[in-house]
């Protein structure tokens, strides 16, 4: 039993131990990186419009030239080949859309960054959510079998009682239903473990879980601190959904501007070098010539009118920033609102942990005194019974507020937009393996 002991705690792993190994394994992490490293090059190809192009071209031909001269009708062929390389550049002088883009590529790049602090985020709380989970399963395990242990020391108590005639069959019956209740939700929380540990298992890419327990009478985490106000200030500036959307509102500006400059005009800057070779002459001469050329110049171009499409896309615009502008707000409401109800979570949850820590030593006070007054006989078989669930389902409900408590905490800094995985530390310091 010792050396089973010693083996689980060996294997047991810290809270930050198992996010590490998460953030190697979970899938939807993975994804998100993987997206994250594409927006990041997506956001570089914008930047392509304001960069001058150059481009090599080459061309090979063969031509047969037959030329009849009368009166004798005589025809002379005659074999010609050509063979042209060129080199062109161009650099945009006046282009308002590829500006617009470039602009736009700056923001996909801020976006990538905020999509991939909100993935981060998530999995801190995932992460610490199936550990919390998972220890609060084993808890509540290991309650429902201490309180198998002392209702069946209370049946035995019960039937040597019966023996000797000092107490009722109804205290035996009492008990025996009471142990039998006890053994189903054994059971129930044997089954709530291994789905518990599945998750966790999945979750972290390992097999065979252990969470560390919670010290006996460590101080959690303060999480409630500053005041509600200054975490919905902090929600509305930092949470990753509210820049997400406010960056989504620039986007949507800068595609305005990119539809309005549809309508204006382009200059470019060109030039170009080009050789030919007229092997065997041309269809102007026979002699064998090469022809070299450059070219350097301006290209300017108007557009009139395209069906009234250009027109059109700037009203489709419009319309879609005051899409994202009304989407930015609902965000920052809904942001708001969660940031509140976590804070609140957060303050009742401290408020639960205190009155569970009462609860919990009034219930053992009740405890002994039901157990010291069935051995005197002012108290019933039932009335012990009902004094040991009390007294661990108390225990049970304690345990879940104080994980609950640890996890609310970091669910309240997630909404503020300031949870990192720094944060894990406070909570895992009061781990113990």
């Amino acid at each position: 039993m010792l050396v089973g002991a010693c083996a689980m705690t060996a294997q047991a792993q810290s809270l930050v131990e198992l996010y590490d190994s998460a953030r190697g394994h979970d899938a939807g992490y993975q994804s998100a990186r993987a997206q994250y490293e594409a927006n990041l090059a997506k956001a570089a190809q914008a930047r392509a419009g304001l960069l001058p192009t150059a481009s090599l071209t080459a061309t090979a031909s063969r031509a047969q030239l037959n030329t009849t001269s009368a009166p004798e009708s005589a025809t002379n062929p005659r074999e010609y080949g050509s063979q042209t390389a060129g080199l062109n550049v161009a650099q945009p002088l006046y282009r308002p859309a590829n500006l617009a883009s470039y602009r736009q590529g700056e923001q996909q790049l801020l976006l990538a960054e905020e999509q991939f602090k909100a993935a981060e985020q998530d999995l801190i709380v995932r992460v610490a959510q199936g550990y919390f989970d998972m220890l609060g399963a084993q808890d509540n395990l290991n309650f429902v079998r201490a309180q198998k242990t002392a209702v069946a020391e209370q049946l035995a108590s019960a039937k040597r009682n019966f023996e000797v005639g000092t107490a009722t069959i109804t205290d035996t019956r009492e008990a025996q239903a009471r142990f039998d209740l006890v053994i189903a939700q054994e059971i129930a929380a044997e089954n709530d473990l291994r789905v518990k540990q599945l998750a966790l298992d999945n979750l972290s890419g390992r097999t065979g879980t252990a969470p560390w327990s919670l010290k006996a009478g460590s101080a959690l985490p303060e999480a409630a601190q500053p005041g509600i106000e200054q975490w919905v200030a902090s929600a509305e500036a930092e949470n990753p959904a509210v820049r997400q959307a406010r960056i989504a509102l620039e986007l949507a500006k800068l595609e305005v501007d990119k539809a309005k400059a549809g309508q204006k005009p382009t200059l470019d800057a060109v030039a170009g070098i080009n050789r030919t070779l007229n092997a065997g002459g041309s269809n102007s001469s026979a002699a064998t010539s090469h022809v070299n050329g450059a070219s350097i110049g301006v290209n300017f171009s108007l557009p009139l009118f395209a069906g009234f499409a250009l027109q059109n896309r700037v009203k489709e615009t419009l319309a879609l920033e005051d899409k994202a502008r009304a989407d930015l707000e609902n965000a920052s409401r809904s942001v708001a609102q969660a940031t509140r109800v976590a804070y609140l979570g957060v303050v009742s949850g401290q408020g639960q942990v205190k009155a569970y820590e009462a609860a919990e030593a009034s219930s053992q006070s009740l405890l002994e005194a039901s157990q010291l007054g069935y051995q005197v006989g002012v108290r019933v078989n039932l009335d012990v019974l009902n004094a040991q669930s009390q007294l661990f389902d108390t225990k049970a409900r304690l345990a879940k507020a104080r994980y609950d408590l640890l996890v609310g905490g970091l669910r309240l800094r997630q909404a503020g937009g300031a949870l990192r995985e720094e944060n894990l530390k406070p909570v895992n310091a009061v781990l113990t393996p």
